[in-house]
């Protein structure tokens, strides 16, 4: 499973810094966070809102592009050793900047400078996603998307929304989303994960998306389940994140084999892997063990990715040589 070639649309840039970067980094700055890991060095949190404070106090010490830069090496060199070799990770001007674009230009053109030397290096092609955080609310959204539509092009290729989907309506952020669709950007929009079938439906009615982040709470609805086919929209399913953090009870009860049968477009990504101590193969694996899912199946599962990947076309025939037989 490691050494199958494997598309990945669904990774937050922040959340797939390996712990020990993040620490390595605090150590570096003299910052103590020491309370956001475990005693064998991993992640701790309660929940999935506490996921959220930790993850934004492991963010923290990301400061200057440089370590952006880093953090950029760090997560392509753990995806290629999973047998990624075409990813979009989410990117949030927020972290990077603090909405100014000025700023956000040079963190962007450090992540695209690493990501380059890791594509020459590691044979792994990345591209962004920028996303606006939900629970920051709609105002903070509008220069969000004003620096997505400012870098828009070959490389920062998406737009979407992440955070607590309990917060606000989709709705609200209707100006952020415009703007960037204005810009040529595609869209996605995280739903479905904590906020039921009705966040999704509420997702799509309001700012209608190619892509739905999660989307598995779908289930819950079948006519939204039969939607979702019949519109063709794909989602990014995460299903070792959700079983983690017990949006499903175990891998037997996910849905995404549910979802596939009734003819959604179905992905496999791994959202926050460090945090969740999962990992690509991981999925694969438990997908395999679960489901009986074969070469064939995840073959069947990449084509949709990279059907649905925000990239241009060179660089989804690109991606297509590398996946080969197993996309054949």
């Amino acid at each position: 499973m490691r050494d199958l070639p494997k598309i990945e649309l669904h990774l937050h840039h922040e959340g797939a810094a390996p712990p020990s970067f993040i620490r390595g980094l605090a150590k570096e700055k003299g910052v103590d966070l020491s309370g956001i890991f475990t005693e064998d060095g991993g992640y701790a949190y309660r929940d999935f809102w506490h996921f959220l404070s930790v993850y934004e106090a492991a963010t923290s010490v990301l400061q200057s592009p440089e370590d952006y830069a880093r953090l950029t090496r760090a997560v392509l060199e753990e995806s290629a050793a999973n047998g990624v070799v075409y990813s979009e990770t989410f990117l949030s001007p927020d972290f990077c900047g603090g909405g100014d674009i000025a700023a956000w230009r040079e963190y962007l053109a450090a992540i695209r400078e690493a990501a380059d030397e890791a594509e020459r290096d590691l044979g792994i092609t990345l591209r962004g996603i920028v996303t606006c955080i939900r629970h920051f609310g709609p105002e903070r959204a509008r220069p969000i998307a004003e620096c997505a539509a400012d870098t828009a092009g070959d490389w920062l290729v998406g737009f979407g929304m992440a955070g607590d989907e309990l917060k606000g309506k989709p709705s609200d952020f209707l100006w952020a989303f415009q703007c960037a669709r204005e810009a040529g950007l595609r869209i996605t929009v995280h739903a479905g994960e904590w906020g039921g079938a009705a966040s999704v439906r509420d997702a799509l009615d309001a700012l209608h998306p190619e892509r739905i982040g999660h989307g598995v709470q779908a289930i819950e609805d079948l006519a939204l389940v039969d939607r979702l086919a019949e519109d063709g929209i794909v989602l990014e399913c995460c299903p070792g994140s959700n079983v983690t953090l017990g949006v499903f009870e175990s891998w037997r009860a996910h849905p995404i084999e549910t979802l596939r049968e009734r003819g959604v477009k179905v992905t496999v990504s791994t959202d926050d892997p460090p945090f969740f101590g999962i990992s690509m193969t991981s999925d694969y694996e438990n997908l395999a063990r679960t489901f009986g899912w074969d070469e064939e199946v995840f073959a069947e599962v990449n084509r949709t990715a990279l059907d649905a990947a925000f990239c241009d076309a060179a660089t989804k025939e690109k991606i297509a040589k590398k996946l080969g037989d197993s996309a054949t």
